[in-house]
């Protein structure tokens, strides 16, 4: 078995059963080597997953066993063939989707099976079997362009198993996609793979990586680390320390000086502190808590997440982004006392469709606050209104002070606003890009250069200044648009869905800046679909169907949960799955790899739950009960909200 701590070449291929064979695989584009004699083996209903930083290699690799490049150097092999020869049975969902956004959910899958001669009775049963399975079922003549982003994504999943592949390919295929609708769609992986089909998934968001039952690290073309998730977490031999204070700026800048702490992070209402062991670590802690005189509220162990693996072994490359200082150009800081964005009983009439009902916000300068939900939920039209470029049907809002005029190009010049769709210019070069956001902001022309540097230094992107903009993965054009939109300091940042599709290194550099213009007095609101970053923020307010329906801190809405949340190991994860949906509401139950999260309302129902589960010859190992992860508490709460709706 492949070591998770080193990985050992050829030692991941020497399964006969295997359904995918990677040898010494390598793919040089010229002079770049992309991918660099990577090794590894996927098991049948194996659901194996590749992450890794942008331009790591992982999907060169998809293309490669998707049949659609051919390799440099190596072995690969799909089903015993060369990959271009099973191509028929593979499905590949690549990051775009690759819809026709003009033809119906019908439609698109009737093309499909054309093109891969599906006879049409067996057309029929899978169309019938899979829509089902997805939920799309009621809405079979819908357009394409007219579905939500989870929905798009369902399909393309239909899509690519219409043909019944054995092999699934699937290239980062929940990037923008809603924390419900992800955890529904990873519910039907594990449905899939636990009726044969193999699956291969890259995935950026590291939560997810959880729920496969072997997980390879790539960085520079190479595989780092392969295992499974409990044991790449084992192989960091760190613990992890969850300290609560009201000091959070100081505590960092104290604790990341130790020599027995091995990392620290912020979030909105803790510290992540790593350490090798934990009664040493938290002992330190504690001292340097004291000879400062901070404030402790609280240290709680917990399990090492698979971010920190993969920061600690990408910081062992040396690739970790280095952390500039911003060249600030004024002085002087907000007052977080003073309120930066403020709304009352905020409504948005579209017609006879209500998108927005009664919401009330309040951010403060200085404050991260995140306002949450499901796609549809109202989130976007709420911060179109908050900064001015939507009017609200009705409702009273304060930007910066300003009640009256929110377009005025006073107000204007001392706001940032980074949209989905990254406002930036694809036929500009990036430079010109942000010469021209310069000159919209009012940045002084003998400060521009210096900032411009700064954001060209912070993205990595020395140098290649004059390339055009839409030449740029989706990341990097991200990391941009975020520099963009702070060139001119502005006192309120409206960040939408700000780190889609980034990869976790350059999100942790993400919010290091984040944090950090927040230390500076920017008021920041941000919508993100990545619960594990919304951690990040101070406060946050969930939303659903054009309400608010909880607010408070990271802390608070994990606590305000109702129940508790069971963590169930056992071998038959998806017969046991079927069971429990059979006898509960079905987002109570939910797969992560070898064991299963069910949220049951009193304590006493853990032992119903062993008795419902032995009684259908399904024997688990344990079941005990943990914390509630921010991603749980969110899916409680919609899920709640919306059957009182």
């Amino acid at each position: 078995m492949t070591s998770a701590v080193e990985f050992t070449p050829n030692a991941a291929f020497d399964t006969i059963d295997s359904v995918v064979q990677v040898r010494q695989l390598h793919k040089h584009y010229g002079r770049l080597a992309a991918v660099r004699g990577i090794d590894f083996s996927v098991a049948p209903g194996e659901l194996f997953g590749l992450i890794g930083p942008d331009g790591a290699g992982k999907t060169t690799t998809f293309h490669i066993l998707g049949g659609i490049m051919e390799a440099t150097a190596g072995e690969v092999q799909v089903l015993g063939l060369q990959a271009r020869d099973a191509r028929l049975q593979i499905g590949y969902l690549t990051q775009q989707f690759s819809l026709y956004l003009d033809l119906s959910i019908d439609e698109n899958l009737q093309y499909v099976a054309g093109l891969r001669e599906v006879p049409e009775q067996l057309f029929q049963q899978r169309r019938a079997k899979y829509l089902k399975l997805m939920s799309l079922d009621r809405f079979g003549d819908r357009l394409a362009g007219q579905l939500s982003g989870g929905m798009k994504q369902k399909l393309a999943l239909c899509c690519a198993l219409v043909s019944q592949p054995k092999v699934l390919l699937l290239d980062e295929p929940t990037t923008g996609v809603d924390p419900v609708s992800r955890r529904e769609f990873w519910d039907v992986l594990a449905a899939l793979a636990a009726e044969g089909v193999t699956i291969v998934v890259a995935t950026p968001y590291l939560d997810e990586a959880e729920r496969c039952n072997r997980v390879a690290l790539m960085y520079d073309g190479m595989i780092q680390q392969l295992g499974t998730p409990a044991e790449l977490r084992q192989s960091l031999g760190l613990h992890r320390l969850e300290v609560h204070t009201p000091q959070l700026e100081i505590a960092e800048q104290a604790l990341s000086g130790s020599s027995g702490i091995a990392d620290v992070q912020t979030f909105g209402d803790r510290l992540d502190v790593l350490v090798a062991d934990p009664n040493r670590g938290e002992g330190e802690i504690r001292e340097q808590f004291r000879d400062r005189h901070l404030a402790l509220t609280s240290i709680h162990t917990a399990e090492p997440t698979l971010e920190n693996v993969f920061v600690t072994r990408l910081r062992q490359q040396g690739s970790a982004p280095q952390f500039l200082e911003f060249p600030r150009g004024r002085s002087g800081r907000k007052s977080p006392q003073d309120t930066a964005i403020y709304a009352h009983n905020l409504d948005r009439v579209f017609g006879t469709f209500q998108a927005v009902k009664n919401v009330n916000v309040e951010v403060r300068y200085g404050e991260i606050f995140g306002l949450l939900g499901a796609n549809g939920a109202g989130k976007t039209t709420t911060i179109k209104m908050l900064c001015g470029l939507l009017p609200a049907s009705s409702g009273d809002i304060s930007l910066g002070g300003e009640r009256g005029n929110l377009r005025s190009s006073d107000l204007r010049k001392r706001i940032g606003y980074m949209s989905q769709k990254f406002t930036l210019y694809d036929d500009l070069s990036i430079v010109q890009n942000l010469e021209f956001y310069s000159g919209v902001y009012g940045v002084p022309r003998k400060l521009r250069r210096e900032k411009i540097d700064w954001v060209l230094a912070t993205c990595g992107l020395e140098g290649q200044e004059n390339m055009l903009t839409g030449q740029l993965p989706g990341g990097w054009k991200q990391r941009v648009a975020f520099g963009a939109s702070v060139l001119h300091e502005p006192d309120i940042l409206f960040l939408d869905e700000p780190t889609s599709g980034v990869d976790p290194l350059a999100r942790r550099q993400f919010w290091r800046l984040i944090n950090d213009f927040a230390r500076n007095g920017t008021a920041i609101l941000v919508t993100t679909h990545y619960l594990e970053e919304a951690e990040q923020c101070n406060r946050m307010s969930f939303m659903v169907a054009g309400e608010t329906v909880l607010e408070g801190s990271p802390n608070q809405v994990k606590a305000a949960q109702p129940g508790q949340l069971i963590e169930i190991v056992i071998d038959q994860t998806q017969a046991a799955s079927n069971l429990l949906k059979q006898q509960m509401e079905s987002w109570r139950v939910s797969i992560f790899a070898d064991r299963l999260h069910v949220v049951i309302d009193h304590p006493e129902e853990i032992e119903e739950l062993r008795s419902r589960l032995l009684a259908a010859h399904l024997s688990p190992h344990s079941l005990l009960p943990i914390p509630y992860s921010l991603e749980d508490a969110f899916i409680g709460v919609v899920q709640r909200a919306q059957n009182k709706l």
